[in-house]
């Protein structure tokens, strides 16, 4: 009876408030458990373990949105502390020692891996799904932030657009709505442009971003592209973890 107490009876989509970084956390009334990003360093760790019992070391799909650290440093933990079932990413390498520790684990895993392209569909059972929108096949860049994955979730009672550090050219490319917009590059002035706010029509931004960060992010000109349009704004640095709840 009491592990039955345990089980997530609602659909949540955590975004784990990990300082300067991208983590969030997918939970389904079916029992699966998918993480997007890992965050900078082991805080994932702790996020993860007040939300998975301790006798229960599994991860059914971990996705990494880009190879930037304050994505993927995380994940090498993940990796070293839980089995996932399969992985997806966009196959860009860099040369830091970060993202070569990563790519060693994902190798040691042995879980089934991917590579992101879209139109590409996630489903793991229920009314739930994600579909991949970008990057597409054949696309190239030099941009880092710019080969991010990105996600819409669908729920038959909302939808959330997940961007990684996607800029606004890339933005430029989708054409997308959803209820809820989890900004690109926690809030730089390089992504979430007006163009793009008015075509995702979102009710709540989700700001992933570290407390006094050096980067001044989230930018005063993207705050107030938000308020203009009255989208209500959620942000990790201010607010903690947040739990939407379906």
């Amino acid at each position: 009876l009491w592990i039955e107490v345990l089980r997530v009876q609602e659909f949540r989509v955590t975004f784990f408030d990990i300082g300067q970084g991208d983590s969030i956390f997918v939970e389904t009334v079916e029992g699966h458990r998918i993480l997007i990003d890992g965050g900078p360093d082991t805080a994932v760790l702790e996020k993860l373990a007040k939300r998975i019992p301790f006798w229960d070391r599994e991860l059914d799909l971990v996705i990494l949105t880009h190879a930037d650290a304050d994505h993927v440093a995380g994940l090498i933990d993940v990796l070293d502390q839980y089995k996932v079932e399969q992985i997806l990413w966009t196959g860009v390498e860099t040369s830091t020692v970060t993202f070569e520790a990563w790519k060693e684990r994902m190798e040691r895993e042995g879980a089934a891996i991917s590579i992101a392209e879209a139109p590409q569909r996630i489903v793991w059972g229920g009314d739930a799904f994600m579909e991949v929108l970008h990057p597409f096949l054949g696309y190239e860049t030099e941009v880092l932030n710019d080969t991010s994955i990105v996600i819409r979730l669908i729920h038959p009672e909302a939808s959330i657009v997940m961007t990684g550090d996607a800029t606004k050219a890339v933005e430029a490319e989708l054409d997308v709505e959803a209820d809820v917009l989890k900004l690109g590059h926690h809030g730089s002035k390089t992504s979430t442009s007006a163009l793009f706010v008015e075509k995702v029509k979102p009710k709540i931004a989700v700001i992933s971003v570290g407390s006094e960060n050096s980067y001044g992010h989230p930018h005063p000109s993207v705050l107030e592209t938000l308020a203009e349009y009255g989208i209500s704004i959620k942000r990790t640095d201010t607010d903690g973890d947040i739990t939407l709840r379906f």
